[in-house]
């Protein structure tokens, strides 16, 4: 610390001197055009430039000139600047004015301190007035200009677009980026120039001004404009054929360390028709708050982001199973260095083995267990259809009867909107899970809350269709798509946690909740804005294949089925699904699933019917609770 605070003065020291410096030779040069006309005593005057560079230096102080960092300063700067040295000829003039006789002409007092000024700017502003003047004569008498400038239009012309312009024109490599101007709607700054850059229009001139300045990158560098405004914004970039990036925040700009801004491609969820799911004031978090909580899958996409948001709410005690070694221990690390006060507890384990969850039960006595751990991709499931018996039926049972025999207050299982009406294994196997968690409930003598959360599909989840279509667009298509009016619902990873962690402090037992999940997007649509998204042409520049719907697939999903309904909750984004009969012969259906998994049907085929017809029977017969 010492080091660091002794460095700091050296070069505050160092500053001070320089300034000095920059007084005596102004004044000096001030004397000598004075002199010109007028002979004068520069010696006897001596003095009182000493005091006016002393006081120079002590106003630059007081206006914190010597705390700012003036390599990565803004045009700011030279404000404050003028500030200080408008204060210190006042203070210098006035005493002037007053003495007699004057101990200075104000003419050169005027002109010294404008020549300080100057003197003050030009210093601190030096690397930069060097770089541009090296890069301009590269490029008048050596012909170096920068390959492929890329001809950047930023919308936003507030502090986050003037401090990206200036990292820009600045920072970036080569000065390979051209910032042809702004896009802002308030009307003070049209035609107004910022860092040197001109504001051409409003929101509504994007398309125009895109074409006429052929822009090829738009940067969206203003956070006041959210949900449908947002999509709008967005969908008048797609109209251009420029790439579009989003400035994150300013603050991640200013701390970026790399020469390069921070920004980030447009992301899927900025294209979701509808609001995001955020934190509602109306539902209390007591429930999950400093308990011990165990997350099953937690190395997943889902239970990775449901431990990390589930560290805000003061938890005794996390624990993280999960059998995939490498991702636990990604986890583990990043939790642990975020989070080092949290206590975690990292369970290399199989659900489906009792003997070792039930060690986990018995050791730790969790409060709230978030179930994760599942198979969820269709196709792969029609085709290992025992994976699903064995992991997704059996396991959650094994995990869910362990719950209630430990005392868990709250389990609350992932599930999926493939569960409604469901045709494939994948979406057989979680309605079969949502009946087992019915059947505990009833179960006499039961405490635990059991309740389901039901998805769409994940944004940006291992295996989605965002990071495939990133992928495939990346390395110049074809984008593969099932079927060109396939639809389906979408929700954001951090969305998804924030259902579970909701419908764990709602659910009164015997629930599933769901988000409502806005209007159903067009997969071969997302497929086309996302290839716009990257400043491409789909069908021209990227190909969309269409492929035909894989096994198990639906054309359309659904919400819930003619046999439950749906009613609000006090979230305003989530209601809550009641089913009105479920028949479910839990015991039938056991002895069912231990011969498919001891082998005695082994296809889909096979497997498929008997979940189908063991869920119709279910939903044909009345509420029951025995």
């Amino acid at each position: 610390m010492t080091s660091i605070l002794s460095k700091r003065h050296q070069q505050t020291l160092v500053w001070v001197c320089i300034d000095l410096l920059v007084v005596f030779i102004a004044y000096s040069t001030a004397f000598a055009a004075r002199a010109v006309s007028t002979p004068l005593d520069y010696i006897q005057s001596m003095g009182y430039i000493v005091i006016c560079a002393l006081l120079m230096v002590i106003v630059l102080w007081v206006f914190g000139v010597y705390k700012r960092i003036w390599s990565h300063t803004s045009g700011h700067g030279v404000t404050v600047i003028v500030n200080a040295v408008a204060v210190s000829t006042a203070v210098i003039v006035v005493p002037s004015l007053i003495i007699v006789p004057r101990p200075l002409p104000l003419s050169i007092i005027l002109l010294g301190n404008l020549l300080s000024l100057l003197g003050f700017t030009a210093v601190r502003y030096q690397s930069r007035l060097i770089s541009g003047l090296s890069w301009r004569w590269k490029a008048i008498w050596k012909h170096e200009f920068p390959q492929a400038r890329t001809r950047v239009l930023i919308i936003g012309a507030g502090e986050a677009g003037q401090t990206l312009t200036w990292r820009l024109k600045h920072r970036s490599p080569d000065k390979n980026y051209e910032v042809v101007g702004f896009i802002d709607d308030d009307p003070e700054k049209q035609k107004m120039l910022v860092e040197g850059s001109p504001v051409l229009g409003t929101l509504d001139d994007i398309v125009p001004i895109a074409h006429e300045y052929k822009v090829d990158l738009i940067v969206v560098a203003v956070h006041t404009i959210k949900g449908q405004a947002f999509r709008n914004l967005l969908a008048a970039c797609e109209s251009t054929n420029a790439m579009i990036k989003v400035l994150p925040d300013v603050f991640a700009m200013v701390n970026a360390r790399a020469h390069t801004p921070p920004l980030r491609d447009v992301r899927a969820e900025d294209l979701i028709g509808r609001a995001a799911l955020t934190r509602c004031d109306a539902v209390s978090l007591a429930p999950v708050m400093g308990k011990v909580i165990c997350i099953t899958g937690a190395s997943g996409s889902i239970g990775s982001e449901l431990a990390r948001q589930m560290m805000l709410y003061q938890p005794d005690k996390v624990i993280l199973l999960d059998n995939n070694e490498s991702g636990l221990h990604d986890l583990y690390t990043q939790l642990s260095t975020a989070y080092p006060d949290i206590e975690l507890v990292v369970v290399l384990a199989d659900i489906t083995r009792q003997s070792s969850i039930e060690v986990v039960f018995d050791t730790y006595r969790p409060q709230i267990v978030f179930h994760a751990a599942a198979y969820k991709h269709v196709p792969m499931l029609e085709n290992h259809p025992h994976e699903a018996l064995r992991v997704n039926i059996d396991g959650t049972w094994c995990v869910a009867q362990l719950a209630q025999q430990y005392g868990t207050e709250r389990f609350i299982l992932v599930s999926t909107d493939k569960a409604v009406n469901p045709i494939s294994v994948m979406g057989a196997s979680k309605r079969i899970c949502e009946f087992l968690l019915h059947t505990l409930t009833c179960k006499t003598g039961n405490t635990t809350l059991f309740a389901a959360v039901r998805f769409g599909n994940v944004l940006g989840s291992r295996g989605s269709v965002v990071p495939t279509f990133n992928q495939q667009i990346d390395s110049g298509g074809p984008v593969t798509v099932t079927h060109p009016e396939m639809t389906r619902y979408f929700m954001s990873i951090p969305e998804a946690a924030n259902l579970i962690i909701h419908a764990a402090c709602m659910t009164i037992g015997d629930d599933i909740f769901m988000l409502k999940m806005g209007e159903v997007v067009r997969i071969a649509e997302l497929a086309e804005r996302m290839i716009r998204m990257h400043g491409l042409r789909p069908y021209q520049d990227i190909q969309i294949k269409f492929t035909g719907i894989r096994p198990g697939e639906k054309m359309h999903e659904e919400l819930f089925n003619d046999e439950e309904l749906s009613m609000p909750t006090v979230h305003p984004h989530i209601i809550r699904i009641h089913s009105q009969s479920t028949g479910f012969d839990t015991m039938d259906f056991l002895d069912k699933l231990g011969e498919m998994i001891a082998g005695q049907t082994s296809s889909s085929a096979e497997i498929l019917p008997i979940l189908l017809n063991t869920i119709r029977v279910a939903q044909s017969q009345p509420i029951s609770g025995d």
